[in-house]
């Protein structure tokens, strides 16, 4: 059956009349008759007792009107939210955030695209970037905000949003606490608190190697607050992004010789459509203007480590 019959349908039955619900559907009364027709063979059954100056609703008829009736009516509801989420009224995104961007660097855009969008809400997804990425390839993310040092395979398409450089965290009676700078050779000796879920966990471990610098392996936790807790007690030293949400007690020190950084992206899925919603929330992405780090990204330019007391 077909949504114009059912409206024919139910224009019979309000004006009792072929001649009327014709005019009223603006349709001719011959086209009207064969869709009620049409309707009545495909349900078996006639739906009007035909008389001479009045058309009334069979048994049939009154037990099918209240579904056609609801029948329309979900359909104008769904019109009204396709209506509403294309005119970016009511939509609703998800979007994957990877566990380690601190909300420093990303409330200052959520702010901003709740003021620019209001009728878009986001629901945001923290995970690593694997999970993140069979997320999104899955369809359960629209897109994602992540980093990894190796980019990201087919078909996720990464553009990048900006970069964030690599911190030495320890506490504040801690030798390296006095200095501006640490240089990665520095790292030789100190006990290192891990977490798990740093994406560059092996590129930092690399870069060390790299330096000839051996460090003293200590806990290992997917807990960011858990690390910092015991850089805090003293308990030794991590590497953090410049824009971790850090608790009280911590000092930042940035890494030269060499320079970390991790670039951090956009990341959708290629081929991909996206609604008027999501085609904002990228643009938006993209055109922010997200704070710069602290320090300057080149080597040359970055401060020499004060000499420790």
């Amino acid at each position: 059956m077909e949504l114009h019959e059912i409206r024919y349908f139910l224009a019979v039955s309000r004006f009792g009349s072929f001649t009327k619900a014709a005019e009223h559907c603006n349709v001719t009364q011959p086209a009207l008759t064969r869709a009620i027709q049409k309707l009545e063979d495909e349900l078996g059954g006639l739906l009007f007792s035909r008389e001479r100056s009045h058309v009334h609703l069979t048994d049939l008829g009154r037990l099918l009107e209240p579904e056609f009736r609801q029948m329309i009516e979900h359909r104008e509801r769904a019109k009204r939210a396709a209506s509403r989420f294309l005119r970016l009224e009511g939509a609703q995104l998800t979007l994957g955030v990877m566990c380690t961007i601190g909300p420093l660097r990303f409330v200052g855009f959520l702010n901003h695209f709740r003021v620019t969008h209001p009728g878009i809400e986001l629901t945001l997804i923290e995970g690593v970037p694997a999970r993140l990425s069979e997320m999104l390839l899955a369809g359960e993310l629209d897109v994602a905000i992540m980093a990894h040092p190796d980019g990201f395979p087919e078909p996720l398409r990464a553009s990048p949003l900006y970069e964030e450089r690599f911190m030495v965290a320890c506490g504040q009676l801690h030798d390296f606490a006095c200095r501006n700078a640490i240089r990665m050779r520095d790292m030789a000796g100190q006990i290192y608190l891990q977490r798990i879920n740093c994406e560059y966990r092996d590129h930092l471990a690399e870069l060390l190697r790299a330096q000839g610098t051996e460090i003293l392996r200590s806990h290992r936790s997917e807990r960011e607050d858990w690390i910092q807790s015991m850089v805090v007690a003293g308990m030794g030293v991590c590497f953090l992004p410049e824009f971790s949400a850090t608790l009280p007690g911590i000092a930042l020190l940035p890494v030269l010789e060499p320079v970390v950084a991790r670039q951090v992206c956009l990341v959708t899925v290629a081929g991909r459509r996206w609604s008027s919603p999501l085609a904002a929330l990228v643009a938006a992405l993209g055109q922010y203007a997200w704070p710069p780090s602290r320090f300057d990204l080149s080597e040359e330019q970055t401060p020499e480590p004060a000499v420790s007391a």
